[in-house]
């Protein structure tokens, strides 16, 4: 049995409020009175929610998580506005902000804690990052402070260090990877040449596809031939790939390609719509070798776009990899949603300035189902998720 994330409580975060600490986070959502601060996860978990609601600020924490597990937290708070943009209506009303991410392998339960703090001139600080390790049956859990006062989160250094429980976490942090295939302007890094040996993993922004397909075709060709096939269901017109170093700059490859029916005609990015384009990362992202597939993917309206057939052939890339990865989507597409079932899905609202998950039981919409596709439900705004207007 493989480790999955099971929960995250966010306390302060952005658009999710600042309040008291839950006495058990691993008590039902709807039974620990966390207003909405608690989201459970499973293999599939669809953030559903109108605009504002605070869909991506929940991915926004994801993205903060990868920069921490590289040493760049600091940078983070930097390019998102500092603290004051990212503690609740800033440290005026939020002092602090916390959370506890929690990954579970049957009878076992680990759990990372961290709480930051505002610090000047306009940044946070930790004042706790600690670890729990509890597994059923033993009475008290393996519990490691790391530390307070620090700028950077001391779990990747701990993890060199050779402590083992910190090791572990930060492996499962560091595989819960965010993305986000928005940015396909002329000016983009997936439009533009990229350096051939950026080839180590697909970036956030699929910046490096080129030299990532590239590596794959020669080391995995199994691999990249899926990932042709499956953007020929989308766009019947695309003929293959052509990458190869830059013949004026061997050490670059930009993103070519043919049309089927004029295969001796070498295209460039600059002649993809936007949508061809992003759905080629996403075939890449879900279709790349097993091995290479992050724990958790972590994507922001991954629908934008594109065509109700590609919709439908990317939810089913979206399920197919549910043996070895778990997919968090955030969305506010009927059309998408009508491909995940009530159990899979996470209504977000935003409640007087504030972001709520709402506690949502499948069973209770059994008989809305024989006459209303899930996307049409939350169209009539009947499990919740829609605009409130307070």
């Amino acid at each position: 049995m493989r480790t999955k994330l099971t929960r995250i409580w966010l306390n302060g975060f952005k658009s999710f409020p600042y309040g008291a600490r839950p006495s058990d986070t691993s008590a039902p959502c709807e039974a620990d009175g966390q207003d909405g601060k608690v989201i459970d996860f499973g293999d599939v978990t669809v953030l559903l929610g109108a605009n504002g609601a605070g869909k991506s600020n929940l991915v926004s924490f994801f993205r903060m998580l990868n920069f921490m597990t590289t040493g760049a937290l600091q940078e983070f708070i930097g390019r998102y506005g500092g603290a004051g943009s990212l503690l609740h209506f800033g440290p005026q009303i939020t002092p602090q902000m916390q959370a506890e991410v929690v990954f579970a392998d049957g009878e076992k339960r680990t759990t990372y804690t961290m709480t930051m703090a505002s610090a000047a001139p306009d940044t946070l600080i930790f004042t706790n990052e600690a670890i729990e390790f509890h597994r059923e049956g033993y009475e008290n859990p393996q519990q490691v402070f790391l530390g307070a006062g620090h700028k950077e989160s001391q779990l990747p250094a701990k993890a060199r260090d050779g402590d083992r429980t910190c090791q572990v976490v930060f492996a499962l942090l560091r595989n819960c990877r965010s993305y986000q295939f928005h940015d396909t302007s002329e000016t983009a890094k997936i439009r533009k040449s990229g350096y051939i040996e950026d080839s180590g993993y697909l970036r956030a922004d699929a910046g490096n596809l080129a030299a990532y397909l590239y590596a794959m075709a020669r080391r995995q060709p199994e691999y990249y031939g899926r990932i042709v096939r499956t953007v020929r269901q989308v766009c019947p017109q695309f003929g293959d790939f052509v990458l190869r170093p830059s013949d004026q700059s061997p050490d670059y490859i930009l993103l070519n390609w043919t049309e089927r029916n004029y295969p001796d005609c070498l295209m460039g990015p600059h002649q993809l719509s936007d949508g061809t384009l992003r759905f080629m990362a996403l075939a890449t992202l879900f279709l790349q070798p097993p091995t290479e597939l992050p724990s958790v993917i972590v994507i922001d309206e991954p629908e934008l776009g594109l065509h109700p057939n590609a919709i439908a052939v990317l939810a089913g890339l979206i399920h197919g990899v549910t043996q070895r990865a778990q997919v968090v989507l955030a969305t506010q597409s009927e059309t998408f949603v009508n491909h995940f079932d009530l159990s899979q899905i996470r209504p977000i609202e935003c409640r007087r300035g504030a972001s709520a998950v709402l506690p949502l039981a499948a069973e209770e919409f059994a008989e809305w189902l024989e006459d209303y596709t899930t996307g049409e439900l939350w169209e009539k705004n009947v499990f919740g998720g829609g605009p409130r207007y307070e």
